[in-house]
């Protein structure tokens, strides 16, 4: 009878403990939930990594799952650049404008080599925009603002060239610091101004979709030299005509 009593007493001690394994499923799948809400709002993966595996080897948890959470954060990652790396609105404008204009350099670029213009023409890609400079020996006579009949060849390229750029386009003129005084051309400003607004005209009259409110000329005499004006190859390369192609967009 005693013998039974004890056994009795015995069986009550250990109960059964068998919700002990479904309560651990529960930790182990609430860890994991924590972990991947933990993970999806951060952005330093070296810290995600390392905590990811510091709980494993803690809670000796199934490899294969935490491994497939540090692979999300990366695939991630790779898709979709950080907002601070991002380029802004204005940054894609400016590369966008940039890329437009160094075409329209090349094709310039390529007519003034395959016709030997490169003594009279050149260009350069500026923070303003494209600029294109024509010397004023390959323009006019001295002293003159009338149109060479050689010039207009490549003054209708340029008309080409700037039809489907819808920027607006300025033609200054410009001289050297010789002093000039005739009837028609009193001073300095009197000859660049009236050589910018010709070649301008001529532009214009090449082709009826170059919108003429796109267009402006402009004489700056000889207030914006390129070089020193104390020798004649100096003073030759500052006697000129510029036409340039105002960038819309400013670099940020």
């Amino acid at each position: 009878m005693s013998r039974k009593r004890h056994s009795a007493e015995h069986h009550e001690e250990h109960a059964d403990e068998s919700w002990l394994i479904p309560y651990a499923d529960i930790l182990t799948l609430l860890l994991a939930l924590f972990i991947v809400l933990f993970a999806t709002s951060q952005v330093d993966q070296k810290k995600f990594e390392q905590m990811a595996q510091s709980l494993n080897v803690a809670f000796n948890g199934s490899p294969s799952m935490l491994e497939h959470m540090q692979q999300a954060p990366q695939s991630s990652q790779a898709s979709e650049p950080p907002a601070n790396q991002m380029p802004s609105p204005g940054a894609r404008s400016w590369q966008q404008e940039t890329t437009q204009l160094s075409e329209a350099k090349k094709m310039m670029d390529k007519y003034i080599e395959e016709n030997n213009l490169s003594g009279g023409l050149e260009t350069a890609l500026l923070d303003e925009g494209l600029m294109i400079r024509i010397k004023d020996n390959a323009l006019f006579p001295s002293g003159s603002a009338v149109l060479l009949p050689q010039s207009k060849e490549f003054a209708a390229q340029i008309a080409k060239l700037l039809i489907p750029l819808p920027q607006q386009v300025v033609v200054s003129g410009h001289t050297d610091n010789m002093p000039i005084n005739t009837r028609e051309f009193p001073t300095n400003w009197d000859l660049s101004s009236k050589r910018a607004l010709n070649f301008m005209k001529f532009l214009l009259a090449q082709d009826s979709n170059l919108k003429p409110e796109r267009f402006s000329s402009t004489g700056l005499g000889e207030y914006r030299p390129i070089v020193m004006n104390d020798s004649e190859e100096g003073r030759a390369k500052n006697r000129r005509v510029e036409v340039m192609v105002l960038r819309t967009t400013k670099q940020r």
